[in-house]
């Protein structure tokens, strides 16, 4: 990374002289669409349970995709170029930290045994939580980054730290059903043995019970708040702008649900994707370092450019893409796992270690 640092002069070359000027109707009007496209999914999953063949999932993938390309060009058509680098930067980041959020996925369906027919409706409620859980920490995230410039150090740190512990738990599965919300529901609930047609809530022996799906979601919104702890400092580290940060977050989001039924049979062949994520990661942490250092020590620190960034974070995807299918056409006993995130996700393994 310091080659990358060596090659940039002395600001920030994609610094942008006027402030991004978001008016209410456009904050209203994108929110308003990103609750229709959910509200899609919504009806489709409630209307029609069904298990989601290659060919919808491929269908709704490509759609997704080119809603989110659309949006970005119309955005650096209304914005300027500079920030539309930003919005696409900020995208790819999330998108590839949200293919871990998919490893996660596959292993929650697979300890609750979520009927296929089921799973297109956890998985879209799963994605409310999160986008809901998401806006929280970009408006806290921006907030104090507003107030506090030493914030960039402290989201810097993070982002570093993060990416050691997923390098070192880069073979480790989390263990979903030790999830402390999980095991508070099961001791406080009661909890039906089925999942009763993909009801959340039902009656056993006269009282209300939850059914497993219940539990699912908790599952699914405590694993995916853990994540966003890391995926926002993450975005935030190329662009400052709270409505990039928000779009980029809701559109890499809102494709996660098709990305599920499209790719769960090829995730396993990832092997290297952990590894690619924790550089993708250090090097956001180390931009964001040099962001302060350049602000609140001395000028003449190097920054280093948005459109940097974005060719670095689709190199290593790149490489981590193809060095994987090499890896597993080889040898096909490799196996992917999601590593962790968060120390605590493996802290607890440290022993078998």
């Amino acid at each position: 990374m310091g080659a990358f640092c060596g090659m940039i002069p002395g600001g920030n070359a994609d610094a942008e002289v006027s402030v991004l000027d978001i008016g209410v109707g456009t904050w209203a009007a994108t929110i308003g669409l990103i609750i229709a496209l959910l509200a899609v999914d919504l009806i489709a999953a409630a209307v029609r349970p069904h298990r989601v063949g290659f060919k919808e999932a491929t269908a709704w993938s490509v759609f997704y995709v080119l809603v989110a390309i659309a949006f970005g060009v119309w955005f650096a058509v209304q914005h300027g170029t500079g920030y539309g680098t930003e919005y696409f930067a900020g995208y790819i980041v999330e998108k590839s930290l949200s293919v871990d959020n998919l490893f996660v996925f596959v292993i929650i369906m697979t300890t609750f045994a979520v009927p296929e027919e089921h799973q297109h409706k956890v998985l879209t409620f799963g994605i409310v939580l999160a986008l809901v859980m998401r806006g929280i920490f970009i408006a806290l995230g921006a907030a104090l980054l507003t107030l506090f410039s030493f914030m960039f150090l402290l989201f810097g740190l993070l982002l570093v730290y993060t990416a050691v512990q997923l390098f070192r738990h880069r073979d480790e599965d989390p263990e979903v059903e030790d999830n402390v919300l999980v095991r508070a529901a099961r001791r406080v609930l009661p909890v039906t043995d089925d999942y009763v047609g993909g009801k959340l809530l039902t009656r056993l022996d006269g009282r209300r019970a939850v059914t497993p799906l219940f539990i699912v979601l908790l599952a699914i919104g405590s694993i995916d708040l853990l994540f966003a702890l890391d995926s926002i400092p993450a975005v935030f580290g190329v662009t400052e702008e709270p409505y990039i940060v928000f779009t980029a977050n809701a559109f890499a989001l809102l494709g996660l649900r098709a990305l599920f039924f499209l790719v769960q049979g090829l995730l396993d062949r990832l092997v290297y994707l952990s590894t690619g994520l924790s550089l993708i990661l250090a090097f956001i942490g180390v931009k964001l370092i040099l962001h302060w250092a350049h602000v609140d020590v001395d000028d003449r620190v190097p920054e280093i450019p948005t459109p940097l960034s974005l060719a670095v974070i689709i190199v290593v995807l790149l490489v981590v893409t193809v060095a994987s299918l090499v890896k597993t056409r080889n040898d096909p006993t490799a196996k992917a796992h999601p590593g962790s995130l968060r120390a605590h996700h493996g802290g607890e393994d440290d022993h078998d270690r």
